[in-house]
């Protein structure tokens, strides 16, 4: 990558490992569906001009099911439930947990859409599970108050986005990235618009919530994805892939330096752990003789 590259590459995984801060102070306060619902309604009205075009606005048109159906599995669902998530976890926490998504996005391919997973992945499968556990294990409290049902829904949200990655590239591979992300982003903005007016809180919302809310709109989904596309177009999908692995990293850091989120030991082995063996199943991390590498959907520019 040249040097323009790298930099996009570092404003890129700190813009989304923001969204994980944002979420955390904007979440408590609008809930789950109605902080998504402003975050997908304005990143929607800022990518719509990436549309006006007659070619463009087309090829909206004649996909329209299936662009509503990528946002409903790749943004409604995984953004509300990261949003619920973060009403209890810390920020660094869930983006950990959510960098499995090329994990569920491996194993959903093979069961479900025929895409192989060469002997070479399983260990790293295994290495990156065995990650979450340690990050986890003594979290999974299912009890009133505890951690696990919130956990879960973190890893409910990367099995979405593994849903929809292996959905975009079989069905949606032929559109332009910014088709498949205004035009799904657009479709979640409007499926959002009734149950988050209707789950919208009677409290009144804080100054500090509204900008994390807004920031997480403009800053998080409209200029990442622009950087995204810039990244995808100047130094291709595997260059742009590593973003997977440095997200977790600026979140944690930002939630240390913004939130004082804790940094113990077993966050920094859990991590080390999680993303060596997400790194060895999706070939950034050459294991054996033979490198592995799975293309980036174009989904992916949506799924932070």
């Amino acid at each position: 990558m040249t040097a323009s590259d790298t930099l996009k590459l570092i404003v890129l995984s700190t813009l989304w490992g923001m969204s994980f801060i944002f979420m955390r102070v904007a979440s408590p306060e609008f809930g789950a569906v109605p902080v998504v619902m402003i975050r997908m309604g304005v990143g929607a009205l800022l990518l719509l001009p990436l549309l006006m075009t007659v070619h463009y606005l087309r090829l909206v048109r004649d996909n329209l099911g299936r662009l509503a159906l990528l946002g409903i599995i790749n943004h409604v669902i995984p953004f509300s439930l990261l949003a619920l998530a973060t009403t209890q976890l810390e920020a660094g926490f869930t983006s950990l947990i959510n960098a499995t998504t090329p994990i569920f996005t491996a194993l959903i391919g093979a069961a479900w859409f025929h895409t192989p997973i060469q002997r070479r992945q399983y260990a790293g499968l295994a290495l990156a599970f065995f990650g979450v556990y340690v990050l986890s294990g003594d979290r999974l409290d299912f009890r009133v108050g505890g951690d696990g049902w919130f956990i879960l829904a973190i890893l409910g949200a990367t099995f979405c986005y593994g849903i929809a990655g292996n959905y975009s590239k079989t069905h949606l591979s032929h559109l332009p990235v910014r088709v498949l992300a205004a035009g799904s982003c657009s479709m979640s903005g409007l499926a959002l618009l009734i149950p988050g007016m209707l789950l919208w809180p009677d409290t009144p919302i804080s100054a500090e919530a509204w900008g994390s809310a807004l920031a997480m709109a403009a800053l998080s989904t409209t200029v990442a994805f622009l950087l995204f596309f810039s990244l995808l177009a100047s130094a291709g999908a595997t260059a742009a892939s590593t973003v997977t692995f440095l997200v977790p990293v600026s979140a944690l850091l930002w939630g240390y330096l913004l939130l004082d989120e804790e940094l113990g030991l077993r966050i920094w082995i859990g991590m080390a752990v999680t993303l060596a063996g997400t790194a060895i199943a999706t070939g950034l991390l050459p294991h054996g003789r033979r490198k592995v590498a799975e293309p980036t959907t174009t989904s992916e520019a949506c799924q932070k």
